[in-house]
């Protein structure tokens, strides 16, 4: 039978009829460890009472009036954004893609109203933005750039973690208004930056009047152990970019902005019909406080580390292993040869994993993760990647 989908996806063949916590069960009642959140996006794991109350409260109450309209919602969640970034102003939208538009609109017309005939942007190898025309242009992806040019001029893709590259890349381009980058790469493979390289990045936007823009979307909102990742860093940028994990699982992104990026998108410059919407809103006030009173920041860095030493240990001294990576609980495990097929080999052991970047086996389980769920995380994973390397080409 031909499915009504579009084919945009190559899902795997199992759906999940319930969760609770990090568990997910399917239709034939097998129970799974989720590993993956939703890429990110169930920071509180499944049926967590306070988010459900507060979608099915809001939803009996208004779930949509649209942003012709004050929302108070809204309202609130941009203050608690605020005062976990210390960012000033956040438009909201529906995603991450969608955040990081707004991101790049705000540069562009930051420079176009400096007199700037093509505002330039400064990206990295590795990176993701968004599958957007838009956000396309800013990531480093061929497999998923390829058929859609061409794409937006305006972009300049350098070496990751280089200062120096930065500083070429403005040499010859005099345009540039922006400097866009993760902190933590997380499509590219779980690749942190240096701690002194996002301070001097810091000062040289300062020095030539740019703009730090950076991409929380995959590692914020408690993902490494603090609020946001570039605080690890003691950095404070002009621009944040939010989604995922920000309403535990509802569809949401927010822009924050702040010093000389607010106030440079004002009425008539950028617009939503659902973003913000009250019922998203809710769910975001609500996550903060679960996040907040359970002290899963503090889980997060606990069980990240205890997760990473676990796997490290485990696979020590294992050929074809580079690397085990990461910060709070996103982690990844690097391998010498793709390794794609331990995704179906690790949904049939009973846990949900990701791998990207062909050979980074990537981990982004809820931030409600016990040591003893981490420990069954390491028990399934561990022989099946010994197995797998072990595997003749």
């Amino acid at each position: 039978m031909t499915s009504a989908l579009s084919n945009t996806y190559s899902r795997l063949p199992v759906a999940f009829t319930h969760g609770k916590g990090v568990w997910l069960w399917d239709a034939e009642g097998r129970r799974y460890l989720d590993g993956l959140a939703g890429i990110g996006v169930s920071c509180l794991g499944h049926g967590h009472p306070g988010l459900v109350a507060a979608i099915s409260e809001q939803a009996a109450r208004v779930i949509h009036t649209s942003n012709l309209y004050e929302i108070p919602q809204q309202q609130a969640l941009a203050e608690r954004i605020c005062s976990i970034s210390a960012m000033t102003e956040v438009v909201f939208g529906n995603s991450g893609a969608e955040a990081n538009e707004a991101a790049i609109k705000l540069a562009r017309l930051y420079g176009y109203n400096k007199g700037n005939d093509l505002p330039t942007i400064i990206t990295m190898d590795s990176s993701w933005h968004g599958r957007t025309i838009g956000t396309l242009a800013a990531t480093d992806s061929d497999k998923a750039r390829k058929g859609f040019g061409p794409l937006p001029e305006g972009f300049i893709k350098v070496a990751y973690n280089n200062l120096d590259a930065i500083k070429q890349a403005a040499e010859r381009e005099p345009r540039v208004v922006a400097v866009l980058l993760e902190v933590l790469q997380g499509e590219g493979g779980i690749r942190p930056t240096d701690t002194q390289y996002l301070r001097d990045l810091r000062k040289l936007c300062d020095e030539r009047g740019w703009l730090m823009m950076i991409d929380e979307v995959q590692s914020g909102i408690g993902r490494t152990g603090k609020w946001l990742a570039y605080q690890w860093a003691g950095i404070l940028p002009d621009v944040v970019t939010f989604a995922k994990g920000l309403a535990g699982g509802v569809p949401i992104g927010a822009c924050g902005a702040r010093g000389p990026a607010a106030g440079v998108l004002g009425p008539g410059t950028h617009g939503t019909t659902f973003g913000g919407g009250p019922l998203v809103c809710a769910a975001g006030l609500a996550t903060f406080a679960a996040i907040e009173q359970e002290r899963l920041l503090e889980n997060a860095t606990v069980v990240g580390d205890y997760l990473k030493a676990g796997l490290a240990s485990a696979l020590a001294g294992t050929a074809g292993i580079l690397e085990v990576r990461g910060q709070g609980l996103m982690v990844g495990i690097e391998l010498e040869k793709p390794c794609g097929v331990l995704v179906s080999r690790a949904l049939d052991a009973g846990l949900l994993i990701n791998v990207t970047r062909d050979r980074v086996v990537r981990l982004l389980p809820p931030l409600i993760l016990s040591k003893e769920e981490a420990d069954h995380i390491v028990k399934i994973l561990v022989p099946l990647i010994k197995t797998f390397i072990a595997e003749k080409a």
